[in-house]
């Protein structure tokens, strides 16, 4: 997995649990706006979404009981959008320019850090 990748979902599993939940509603909310589409176009082989999946897994594991604590539910809805903000990351050179700052706008909006879109570079 590559540093930015795992810097990203080191830094938004360990959110407080109130955090997670405004990012799990704002990535919710956004679906209707392109967010489903963009989501889509990203394509990551079977060994990059299964390394995805466990370093998510992994880190959100031991956070289940204080996630749903907070909301019922809201480990499995962490679990989903922290993958959504990790494909995005890994393949942030495959998506157009909005649909990168679609997809990482609601983590951008609690204060982390994302890489630039390469369009951005030039």
């Amino acid at each position: 997995m590559d540093a930015a990748t795992a810097r990203f979902i080191e830094d938004v599993t360990t959110l407080a649990p109130e955090t997670l939940a405004t990012v799990f509603d704002h990535v919710l909310s956004l679906r209707r706006q392109g967010g489903r589409e963009a989501s889509r176009a990203l394509k990551l082989s079977a060994s990059e979404q299964a390394a995805l999946d466990h370093a998510v897994r992994s880190a959100l594991l031991p956070r289940a009981a204080e996630l749903d604590a907070h909301r019922s539910g809201l480990h499995s809805d962490s679990l989903s959008a922290v993958m959504i903000g990790a494909r995005t990351v890994r393949k942030h050179a495959s998506l157009l320019q909005e649909q990168y700052a679609l997809l990482t706008c609601p983590f951008t909006a609690v204060g982390v850090t994302v890489p630039g879109h390469p369009a951005n570079d030039s």
